[in-house]
């Protein structure tokens, strides 16, 4: 039987839920204020067009209770209003609070209760669990992302969103320490003993030969000066996590205690190697693709913005209006993954016919991430115009580039810049190469071509095509002007995005799909403080814009 713990306080006649388990009903915002306890004198001090503002009139029809009412059961104790919930969980995103100071902000600053729709400023407060709770209900939901979706609904209706879309994505250190070999190993064979059951886990420890309990935390005890023990330390480690996996080979695990598992495995697998002389394992000369950087968040990765600048954790990606700076979308990827790979994703909205947003004029731009001829075809693919980059062909030591080749696709055939024509061989890809071989020898423009022995070679991608068409394309002044106007729009979003470091720029959460929507949640602030901006008010027509 689950034990239904409730833990209330009475506060000025109102009971208020501090905590606890059990099955809760909706609660229900108060509609209208006390004449004399009212927070309307708020309004003067914090202007109209602030996020403050836009909440304070709208937030009834922006995020009606009834709006999360499948989140709850039809009977049971009544739950703080959820309108209530979803205005501070706005708020706390755009303002970077952890849930404890959010909670204490409603509870004691009178702007959060105005921005609820005026509440009476002795409108009792509640326990930072809650908006816990509505996380995981969210998440758990068929719609967890309805907050950022009522915000941009609002947006569209009132007609402020049109079919351009500029792409750009941004690093979210991870919130966790990135650990190094030694401490993942111990980490994992640690977690795993711990999710072991009691018979489970006295099979896991009689095959451990270290001294180690691995009951607490950290690194091992080591003399880190000495080699020779470091060496000796890793290969008791690694020892000691083959023994377990041994043990659990061929076992049908439960879920949580499998993932544990195979968190282990990987990180065995990605930094241990045999030593060929010895065959004890060692840390291995190399770095694993797409290598977990901690045990704590094995969903975060290292990660390059720019060929200089490293970080650990995720990438935020977003797509903007680049003329209303309204966020249209958002997706969390892990740190290493390419700008592009998400690309699709983020203008569904524009390929969906049946979309308010699909438009026959519709653009999208993006920086030379988003360049790649995969996403330049699927942007003709689908009529749409591309605003985005594509780099121009390198060219190693100052010699010829690609692009100095005329590349004919009709006659699968490359001509040189010394009028030699070869045909172009294709591999089983669709791809191909263009052997110049022989033509070089002798050739007067050797030098500036090429130093290969073998003489020069262009390979032809399978969007070799399209890659060509963006480059001509942009080459064209209007393009360049077009592209310099709108694309660094995106910058200014992204800033305001991580202009608090603690829920901005540094994740609050771990795992990828907590901190992807955490990040969903902090674009819908950013559209609510920017349709504050604009004057969001409902129309007898609908939602509108001063």
């Amino acid at each position: 039987m689950l034990a239904i713990l409730v833990v209330v306080r009475k506060n000025c006649g109102h009971v208020v839920l501090d905590g606890g388990v059990g099955v809760v009903t909706v609660g229900v915002a108060p509609s209208q204020a006390d004449l004399m306890k009212g927070t309307g004198f708020v309004g003067d001090r914090v202007g109209e067009g602030s996020i403050w503002g836009v909440l304070h009139r709208e937030c009834h029809r922006l995020f009606p209770d009834e709006l999360f009412a499948d989140l709850y059961e039809s009977t049971g104790r009544r739950s703080v209003p959820p309108q209530i919930v979803a205005v501070v969980m706005v708020l706390q995103r755009w303002l970077g609070l952890s849930d404890r100071e959010a909670v204490a902000g409603f509870e004691f600053d009178t702007r959060w209760k105005f921005a609820c729709g005026g509440l009476d400023f002795d409108y009792p407060g509640f326990a930072h669990t809650v908006l816990v709770d509505m996380r995981a209900r969210l998440a758990r939901s068929d719609r967890p992302r309805r907050i950022f979706e009522v915000t941009l609904g609002a947006a569209r209706d009132a007609g402020v969103v049109s079919a351009k879309r500029v792409l750009d994505s941004t690093p979210v250190y991870d919130a966790v320490a990135t650990q190094d070999t030694v401490t993942m190993i111990r980490s994992a064979i640690r977690r795993l003993l711990a999710a072991a059951d009691a018979v489970l886990e006295a099979e896991l420890r009689a095959v451990l030969e270290r001294d180690d309990d691995y009951g607490s935390g950290g690194k091992p005890v080591c003399d880190w000066d000495d080699r020779a023990a470091r060496e000796a330390l890793v290969a008791e480690l690694a020892a000691d996590a083959y023994a377990c996996l041994g043990v659990l080979d061929g076992r049908d695990l439960a879920e949580a205690l499998s993932r544990i598992a195979e968190l282990l495995a990987t990180v065995v697998g990605q930094d241990l190697e045999q030593d060929d002389d010895t065959g004890r394992f060692r840390i291995a000369r190399r770095v694993a693709p797409d290598r977990v950087i901690s045990t704590v968040d094995p969903d975060a990765r290292h990660g390059h913005k720019t060929a200089s600048r490293g970080f650990d954790g995720y990438k935020g990606h977003i797509a903007a209006d680049p003329d209303s700076e309204i966020i249209t979308d958002t997706t969390v990827t892990a740190g290493n993954a390419g700008d592009a790979s998400v690309a699709e994703d983020l203008i569904e909205d524009l390929i969906d016919r049946d979309s308010p947003a699909s438009d026959d004029n519709a653009t999208v731009y993006g920086d030379s991430a988003y360049g790649t001829g995969e996403f330049q075809r699927h942007l003709e693919d689908n009529d749409i115009n591309s605003g985005c980059r594509t780099q121009p062909p390198s060219a190693p030591k100052g010699r010829f580039a690609k692009n100095r080749f005329d590349i004919d696709l009709e006659t699968d055939t490359v001509t040189c810049p010394n009028d030699v024509t070869v045909e172009i061989r294709h591999g089983t890809d669709s791809g191909g190469i263009a052997y110049f071989a022989d033509a070089c020898t002798g050739c007067g423009l050797r030098e500036a071509c090429t130093e290969a022995a073998g003489g020069r070679t262009i390979r032809v991608g399978i969007h070799e095509a399209v890659l060509a068409r963006a480059r001509q394309r942009q080459q064209a002044p209007e393009w360049q002007n077009d592209y310099r106007a709108t694309r660094p729009k995106v910058e200014r979003k992204l800033g305001h995005l991580m202009r608090r470091r603690h829920g901005g720029r540094r994740a609050r959460v771990r795992g990828r799909p907590k901190v992807d929507a955490d990040f969903n949640l902090l674009a819908a602030a950013a559209n609510l403080a920017r349709l504050g901006v604009l004057g969001l008010h409902l129309s007898p027509d609908g939602w509108a814009v001063n």
